[in-house]
């Protein structure tokens, strides 16, 4: 994966490769690259202490140092090295490049129509609380100017979970800055699992409430009408596919959803 970042990225880049204790060996592999290239980077961290405070480390370290810009992405080839020219060049007329999966010319490869449909309805519900014109808000493939991560404190960003990914875009849009999404071809992982677990897809449909909610969060009533509808889409889908092959999470969710609407 490094090679073939470095094989997309401009001259300059350097890598910054943060493991969480990680079972599959990723923190010797990352020790044995630093060895060899000094454009590499790890920081190793105790255990799982979340997502949202691994890209927090991350934003503060390269902060310190002076890069233009920060692009984040998974390293298991989820994201493809290849579209790392088009986000960076996507950074002549945007603040923010996302690789996006919704967006035409967009994709999943690889995920069972299931998770296709989890992850479409999870991306409304978000849009549909937050009154914000981007399409892929769980997405994790994203450049930033330097300037937008100066302009947030990352200390008061709440979540820690997937729902940080929507978060951040979420007050990136609000403080003003220009917003495009580019096109991906997302591919499930061949390896391992996924992180997703019912507290975590808690945090986040909790988690655009109380940004709606904020002083940033604008009107509200738009946001109940979509919202709400949304999730009477849940509530049907979930009552349906209980009994069939899903990750263990929805079932219990199904009766806190199915509970709104007795």
């Amino acid at each position: 994966m490094i090679e073939e970042v470095f094989a997309q990225a401009p001259s300059g880049t350097d890598i910054l490769v943060i493991d969480d204790n990680s079972p599959d060996g990723t923190g010797g592999i990352a020790d044995a690259m630093v060895a060899k290239d000094p454009r590499v980077f790890v920081m190793h961290r105790p255990g799982k202490l979340g997502l949202g405070s691994a890209y927090v480390q991350g934003f503060g370290w390269a902060l310190a140092r002076p890069y233009e810009a920060v692009i984040h992405m998974d390293c298991d080839f989820s994201h493809d090295p290849k579209d790392l020219p088009r986000l960076i060049e996507a950074l002549s007329d945007c603040d923010l490049a996302l690789g996006s999966r919704y967006v035409q010319g967009g994709a999943i490869q690889n995920w069972p129509w299931h998770r296709r449909l989890i992850s479409r309805c999870g991306n409304l519900y978000a849009r549909s609380v937050l009154q914000i014109g981007i399409k892929d808000l769980t997405g994790g493939f994203k450049a930033y100017k330097r300037k937008v991560l100066e302009s947030l404190d990352l200390s008061q960003i709440a979540s820690n979970g997937y729902a940080f990914l929507s978060e951040m875009k979420f007050k990136v849009v609000r403080k003003g800055f220009r917003v495009r999404e580019i096109p991906i071809i997302f591919k499930d992982r061949t390896q391992g699992k996924s992180k997703m677990s019912k507290k975590i897809f808690l945090e986040a449909a909790i988690m655009v409430w109380r940004l709606r909610l904020s002083p940033e969060g604008g009107n509200l009533l738009p946001s109940l009408a979509l919202a709400f509808a949304v999730l009477a889409m849940l509530h049907y889908y979930c009552n349906f596919m209980t009994n069939h092959h899903l990750p263990d999470f929805l079932p219990g969710l199904s009766q806190k959803i199915s509970g709104l609407f007795k």
